[in-house]
């Protein structure tokens, strides 16, 4: 059966236009076309396509405002916004707007034949319900320090579901390897939606014992331990309306596992040593980088907290998954790292990004950055060189011989090791080592002293 769906393509870019034109006109559809927004809008008005491509860049309005324009006629259009480059805060305004899905400039031709495809058999199921009103939140604004960067095709499905679940109260749980960016993703599901303007509270559930996690999580009451001598919030109070960013959830025990479920099913709390009942408000995201369904079947982790916690999992992949994201961590770190260290390292040097896509970066996205923060900090120059660039390399064989065995090191020996390193490579500026080994001072001070380490 022909297909006669009227497509409207607006883009300021003429050979855009003609290349979307002749794609989609070969299957079918009817092409009908706009050089910027307004005319596009017009047009929308005027001959009532079944579906909108516009891109985002252009003379004049935007394609998120020809988007936010389409949505307050309540009609159903799907809308797909085309882009020369990622963006994640564009990615998830997008989302957040209405757009059926959000697609990066040259475009695949199968790719965008596809796309178009399910956003009209969308418009079937749209038309047989009742339309939702859609907040417009292209006033709102996302904190710069929690952008992300990345090509990689799972991570930008995540950045789309941040889109949709950020304006739901719904509990989350993001599951990832150390150093994947738990954290940041808790952060850009705060405050990319109904919470931006509430608190965020972190807990590191794994730096705490039983007794003070509880004290943390719920406040206690004058008088209720040894040196409680006046009241105090816990972070549940605190957070309000707003966030509490649970990482490593893994690590509570099971006593306190049972008390945060009440707390969740009951919606409120009491102080340790209180009576007075508290609500709980907060929206909760939990991190892990352990297996929670192997702790369940192991006994250490209740299987009913599991599934309050898991509305909506994130599942982060580590970033020797996503290497084609590599290249564009170096030039973000970068230009992060030059203005907080006061660098003028602009350039990349040849054969740098290939080296550093064939590490395996156990550490992760973190582990890149402090790799780049001891190259740029260590470059004489403005380029950031390969001579500059330390790697740790593991080894991984389960087969080594004994020479090899004779070489593993124990975890403290590592630390030292590499503690020592790193303080070198500073020239033992402890300020700049505590910052690239992501520890506080005192802790640095700390393990100088116990390493009995000596400039």
């Amino acid at each position: 059966m022909e297909l006669m769906e009227k497509i409207l393509v607006i883009d300021d870019n003429k050979l855009i236009r003609k290349t979307l034109r002749e794609i989609l006109s070969k299957v079918g559809y009817t092409i009908i076309e706009a050089g910027d927004g307004e005319t596009g809008l017009q047009l929308v008005r005027s001959e009532h396509p079944e579906l909108v491509i516009t891109d985002y860049q252009m003379p004049g309005i935007s394609g998120l405002e020809v988007l936010s324009e389409i949505r307050k006629l309540k009609v159903v259009i799907p809308v797909l916004l085309l882009t020369s480059f990622g963006h994640v805060v564009l990615t998830i305004k997008a989302i957040q707007l209405g757009a059926f899905d959000f697609l990066e400039k040259p475009v695949d031709p199968s790719l965008l034949k596809s796309t178009v495809q399910l956003a009209l058999n969308s418009v079937k199921v749209s038309n047989s319900l009742n339309a939702v009103p859609h907040e417009d939140t292209s006033s709102e604004s996302m904190p710069e320090d929690n952008i992300m960067v990345s090509r990689s095709p799972r991570m930008k499905e995540i950045f789309k579901n941040i889109g949709r679940i950020s304006m739901n109260k719904v509990n989350v749980l993001i599951e990832g390897e150390t150093g994947t960016g738990k954290e940041l993703i808790a952060r850009l599901i705060h405050f990319s939606g109904t919470t931006s303007d509430k608190p965020l509270v972190v807990v590191n559930c794994s730096a705490l014992t039983e007794t003070l996690l509880e004290s943390e999580l719920f406040g206690h009451v004058k008088g209720s331990f040894t040196d409680s001598i006046r009241d105090k919030k816990g972070k549940f109070e605190l957070a309000g309306e707003g966030s509490i960013f649970l990482d490593e959830i893994s690590e509570i025990s099971l006593n306190t596992q049972v008390k945060l479920l009440r707390v969740i099913q009951e919606l409120e709390f009491e102080r340790v040593g209180g009576e007075a009942t508290i609500p709980m408000k907060a929206r909760i995201i939990a991190a892990t980088n352990r297996s929670l369904e192997k702790l369940i079947e192991q006994g250490k982790f209740r299987e009913d907290l599991y599934y309050r916690l898991k509305v909506f999992t994130i599942n982060l992949p580590p970033l020797r998954e996503r290497k084609e994201d590599i290249r564009d961590l170096v030039n973000h770190f970068m230009y992060k790292l030059d203005k907080q260290y006061n660098k003028n390292v602009i350039k990349v040097g040849d054969g740098v990004i290939e080296m550093l896509q064939q590490h395996d970066w156990h550490g992760n996205v973190r582990e890149l950055k402090n790799t780049i923060l001891q190259a740029i900090i260590m470059s004489k120059n403005d380029v950031l060189e390969k001579e500059n660039i330390t790697i740790n390399v593991r080894i991984h064989d389960n087969h080594a011989d004994d020479s090899e065995m004779s070489e593993l090191l124990s975890l403290a020996d590592m630390e030292k090791n590499h503690i020592r390193h790193v303080l070198d490579v500073v020239k033992w500026n402890k300020l700049d080592a505590s910052r690239i080994l992501n520890i506080t001072r005192p802790t640095l001070n700390a393990k100088i002293e116990k390493y009995n380490l000596v400039q």
